[in-house]
């Protein structure tokens, strides 16, 4: 069986957890100095960052050869050493390629920051003029300073708990069809997502929730000089913990829907949904992707979110199904089917489950499997399952077992997921198969646990691996 693409992901520190909002780099990891110890001038400033918020702020590791992460040398050497001597590098976009952050606003309604935390603390770092912000994002950074001030919205305060506004979501959409290709990412609209302090709309202070979104849709919405605002929503929040988000949103100005075009296809994401901060490296990645899975095959798409990945395969593949745990995709996946072409021959589901709860059960029939797994890696009992289907003296009997489970399942996240499903039907009647995956597509953004989880796909000598390539999804960065 081979394992026909594994695509690294060269990241570090940019997908915000629950835990903590930017987590620091892997220690094991070390970043440039900008003044060299040798007396050697520094690198070359083709590639540098050249931010003035280096120093200070934790989002960027180093400022030199932005192209090539120096951990770059290290996942080179790990492929060639188990056979794969054509390793390749994107080296992406390095300057605006953010189109996603979460930034903190701390400060004073005259003096507001906007910005992350200073590494090891919770002091807040104004980044105004950040380089890997696509400049979308700053503008309205800058605008949301001038409406904090001139409303006098008092930012949160993380040692009382007191305060109104506690972080912003920017998101840059660039899916405009009225303005040329080449003009569409530089004129990114901004959907703004505010967090605020109170529990729900009806608090005290929500006449100044309003009167700010009011401000930046009069100053930056599509009658505006700058024209710059997509949306503007509200999230409310008010636990203590480093939680970002709370779990009520509601929308207030502006386009509801949110597009991007990635992969060949329209994406719908709402402020609640999971998206990729670099939209032109994960655009590179799925149509290197595309490559690797042959027309006419089944595929399944586990950790699938909003089934970005496996939709982006629907247009030539006989089926799609897609696994999710988090069924606020739901709705982000529904739009986004209703946008596939209607000439369409797939067989597309999506399913609200657990992927570490019977595994087997989500792989079989399936031709190609495609997992795009949290930093953690793959779940134990998934990593598990693909090691188990690769040992061809078992296989019959477990393709017939699980089949069997498929069919006569009566547990209750089997049937949840089974309630909670989407289904399109293809116009081509499909046979139920028993087969199970002969290709994994292993996608990944954290390179130690993807160590680890590749030296175990393949120490039972059944798996083999084809081909690896690697993304720059976050220049500046480990």
């Amino acid at each position: 069986m081979s394992l026909s693409l594994i695509t690294s992901r060269i990241t570090a520190s940019a997908v915000v957890t629950q835990s903590s909002p930017w987590p620091s780099p892997p220690p094991l990891l070390t970043s440039f100095s900008s003044k060299p110890h040798d007396g050697t001038p520094p690198p070359s400033l083709t590639c540098a960052l050249q931010c003035q918020h280096f120093q200070s702020c934790s989002g960027c590791t180093h400022e030199f050869n932005l192209h090539r992460p120096i951990i770059l040398d290290e996942v080179t050497k790990f492929f060639a050493d188990i056979g794969v001597s054509d390793f390749t590098f994107d080296s992406c976009r390095l300057w605006g390629w953010r189109c996603r952050a979460k930034l903190a606003v701390r400060g004073s309604s005259v003096m507001p920051l906007i910005g992350l935390y200073q590494e090891g603390t919770h002091d807040v770092v104004d980044i105004p003029y950040c380089k890997a912000h696509h400049p979308s994002i700053n503008s309205a950074v800058e605008l949301l300073k001038m409406g904090i001030s001139e409303l006098n919205v008092e930012p949160y305060d993380e040692d009382q708990g007191t305060g109104e506004l506690r972080y912003v979501q920017l998101a840059v959409t660039t899916y405009n069809t009225s303005l040329p290709a080449s003009e569409r990412y530089k004129n990114g609209k901004v959907q703004i997502a505010l967090v605020w302090n109170s529990r729900n709309e009806k608090s005290p202070s929500s006449t100044k929730l309003n009167d700010l979104a009011t401000f930046l849709w009069r100053k930056g919405g599509p009658w505006s000089k700058l024209n710059l605002v997509h949306s503007v929503w509200a999230n409310f929040q008010t636990s203590s913990n480093n939680i970002i988000f709370g779990n009520r949103w509601r929308h207030l100005l502006g386009e509801r829907d949110f597009w991007e075009h990635v992969g060949g296809i329209d994406v719908s994401l709402t402020p609640s949904s999971f998206g990729q901060a670099n939209t032109k490296a994960f655009d590179s990645l799925l149509h290197k992707m595309q490559k690797y899975v042959p027309n006419g095959v089944s595929v399944a798409d586990l950790y699938a979110g909003a089934g970005v990945i496996g939709l982006s395969l629907a247009a030539t593949r006989k089926s799609v199904k897609c696994v999710e745990i988090n069924k606020e995709s739901k709705l982000s996946f529904e739009k986004t089917i209703g946008r596939l072409p209607s000439n369409l021959d797939c067989n597309i589901s999506w399913h609200h489950a657990d992927t570490s709860m019977e595994p087997l059960s989500w792989l079989v029939g399936s031709d190609v499997v495609v997992v795009d797994p949290p930093r953690k890696g793959l779940d134990q009992s998934l990593l598990g399952a693909l090691q188990t289907i690769s040992m061809a003296e078992h296989k019959s009997k477990l393709v017939e077992s699980s089949f069997a489970k498929i069919k006569n399942e009566k547990r209750p996240w089997i049937l949840r997921a089974r309630e909670d499903s989407v289904q399109i039907e293809s116009k081509t009647a499909l046979e139920e198969s028993k087969l199970l995956p002969e290709t994994l597509i292993y996608i990944s953004c954290g390179w130690e646990s993807f160590k680890k989880d590749c030296k175990s796909l393949l120490s039972g000598k059944a798996w083999h691996l084809d081909k690896a390539h690697g993304f720059n999804f976050f220049p500046g960065t480990q």
